[in-house]
């Protein structure tokens, strides 16, 4: 969601903010501005528009200064407009003051009220405006910025990021940090704050992560760190991984697509500590595995979204391979509902950026349960979400910019069958020879990844029949049930097509009314032991008129005839068939986006990072 950058440079910073900018662009937005303040400590400048960081660009040429901060808005109050687009900007009686900000603040409302009452106007519809005008109050107290901002931070609640600047201070920056991800980057003689690094990489890779309640000040050769009880501190600053090649988008027409056909690579790094080794270990998932997890009697997965269908995937290979109680929950949900906790539990969370807002918040929820041991499965190693976690297994995924998660998707399943793995291992439910035959399959997996990626000229074929469908079906049964509801969440959200899943069992139970000739049935058909079930189940469909797509093993038996279209893949990965056959899915999506012209790397109203509730 929402993106923040910051400098405070010797150099013209507006080409260093813009860029920051575009490359949080992934992270979905409606909006972008920024603010700058010259050398002169004069009033403060402000740019912003609706719509790609490119006409944000155009609006600010002509400007200059060394110090300012820019945001990318995904709208959560007030519609998407420049009025409601950041950065807000409290000014009057000779005090300039402006706030960029992720995150909500649920008490608004309140402060609100009181400012209003105190003669402040408000230009905006955001929560975001209480907190320029806010502080611009405690600075009229005679407050310096430093302490006119920690007081206005003590008084709202909920979760944010937020920087500050005002013509109070020269060249100074201050940026603050609850429940929403925010970092300085050091570089020479300047500093930079981000929402994720991928904005600073081509700038710095040097880091400190801003932990829960510390506030900042930057000036132009110090940052000043503070803890949430106002007490000095040092933070630790650590050298990035992320690479500038990484978040360019190199010889492909879209992320999507770079994402894509980056799989077989990111699986194979993902899981290399397992397919060089002859045998799988507990400490593949932290230093304190191996006392954890023998103790363990049964797993609860908390997850949104896409990596929550991974997480529905791993309950069958937990329960059918390692006899191991497993319950999903969708993050958002399971905090408000009262539920039973079990001693021995291990609760797993799942999540791309480490950062998502419900997931976190889930977590805690459990632990506050007394279930304090946590594995998380993140693909940032500095997140949260690996934070607050003891136990933990990074996928090496690489930066997903694209919207909708294909490479994230496919390294959590492949963490989440090591884990099965090691489970089966720990409870006596996999021999050595066993364990020895999926290692292999593990190691061969990237092959197999490839083989499928090549079949995308017949996909392509396939989505120029979608162009005029508004909705589709997506079947699958057992494991690869969630891989439909994957699948037809891909459709959804790059297309725009309206698509539901079901287990193919229950078209008759419903769906099946829904079925005529204008209706595409896509199936996931493995050769497994529910591909006779499935076949019948395909056959419902075919006698009501319904055409199918069929991503089928290559010794199912399905012919294609008219009104039936088979995909043959060219490999069978046995209980690794759910991660070969996602892939088919995921570039039926892209090509049918592509037909229909929607925005694929950035589909409207999504975020990437979903950091608010």
């Amino acid at each position: 969601m929402c993106g923040i950058v910051g400098v405070i440079s010797k150099n013209n910073c507006v080409p260093i903010l813009i860029d920051g900018l575009k490359k949080l662009e992934y992270r979905g937005y409606d909006s972008a501005g920024l603010a700058i303040q010259n050398d002169q400590g004069s009033d403060l400048q402000r740019a912003r528009s609706v719509g790609r960081v490119v006409e944000l660009e155009q609006a600010a040429a002509g400007l200059e200064a060394q110090m300012g901060i820019a945001h990318t808005r995904w709208a959560t109050h007030g519609v998407p407009s420049e009025r409601n687009a950041h950065p807000h900007i409290s000014d009057s009686d000779g005090i300039s003051v402006s706030v960029v900000h992720n995150g909500i603040i649920e008490n608004h409302e309140d402060i609100r009220r009181q400012l209003m009452v105190d003669g402040y106007a408000f230009q905006s519809d955001t929560d975001t405006e209480v907190i320029a005008h806010l502080t611009h109050k405690n600075l009229r107290k005679g407050l310096p910025l430093l302490k006119a901002v920690q007081a206005t931070v003590a008084a709202l609640e909920g979760a944010f990021a937020i920087a500050v600047i005002s013509n109070r201070a020269k060249r100074t920056l201050i940026a603050s940090k609850k429940g929403a991800p925010l970092l300085v980057g050091h570089g020479q003689g300047e500093f930079f704050i981000a929402s994720d690094a991928s904005a600073l990489v081509a700038y710095t890779k040097k880091i400190t992560y801003l932990q829960e309640g510390d506030l900042v000040q930057l000036n132009a050769d110090q940052a000043l760190f503070l803890n949430a009880q106002g007490a000095e501190v040092q933070r630790e600053i650590i050298e990035s991984q992320l690479s500038a090649d990484a978040v360019e988008l190199g010889p492909y027409d879209h992320y999507m697509q770079k994402e894509i056909f980056e799989q077989p690579g990111a699986i194979a790094a993902t899981l290399e500590m397992v397919s060089n080794a002859s045998a799988v270990k507990p400490e593949l998932f932290g230093a304190g595995a191996a006392e954890v997890l023998p103790h363990v009697q049964q797993v609860l997965i908390l997850a949104c979204g896409t990596s929550y269908h991974a997480a529905s995937v791993a309950r069958y290979w937990l329960e059918s391979i390692a006899a191991l109680p497993t319950t999903v929950e969708i993050a958002s949900e399971y905090r408000y509902r009262k539920s039973v906790s079990l001693p021995n539990t291990l609760v797993i969370t799942i999540s791309q950026s480490g950062e998502t807002a419900d997931t976190l918040a889930a977590l805690e929820h459990a632990k506050s349960l007394g279930m304090h041991n946590a594995l998380s499965i993140c693909n940032v190693p500095e997140s949260a979400l690996i934070r607050a976690s003891n136990l933990k297994f990074l996928t090496r995924a690489g930066p997903e910019i694209g919207v909708a998660s294909t490479k994230a998707f496919t390294t959590q399943l492949a963490a989440l069958f090591t884990f099965t793995m090691v489970m089966a291992k720990l409870r006596g439910q996999m021999n050595a020879v066993e364990e020895k035959t999926l290692i292999a399959q593990l190691r061969h997996l990237p092959s197999a990844m490839q083989n499928i990626l090549a079949l995308e000229p017949q996909i392509k074929a396939m989505a120029q029949r979608f162009a005029d469908k508004r909705h589709a079906l997506f079947l699958g049964r057992g494991v690869h049930f969630p891989i439909a509801q994957e699948g037809a969440l891909k459709l959804k959200e790059i297309s725009y097509i309206h698509a539901e899943a079901y287990a193919a069992g229950e078209l008759k139970h419903g769906p099946l009314a829904l079925v005529d000739a204008d209706m595409p049935v896509v199936s996931i058909a493995p050769k497994d032991s529910l591909i006779e079930k499935l076949k019948s189940n395909l056959q419902e469909v075919r006698a009501r008129g319904g055409e199918l797509y069929i991503f089928a093993d290559r010794d199912t038996r399905i012919e294609e005839t008219d009104g039936v279209h088979v995909l043959n893949l060219v490999d069978h990965a046995g209980h690794l068939s759910p991660i070969l056959h996602v892939l088919p899915l995921q570039l039926l999506s892209y090509h049918v986006a592509l037909v229909k012209g929607t925005d694929v790397d950035k589909p409207r109203n999504l975020a990437k990072s979903v950091t608010v509730e």
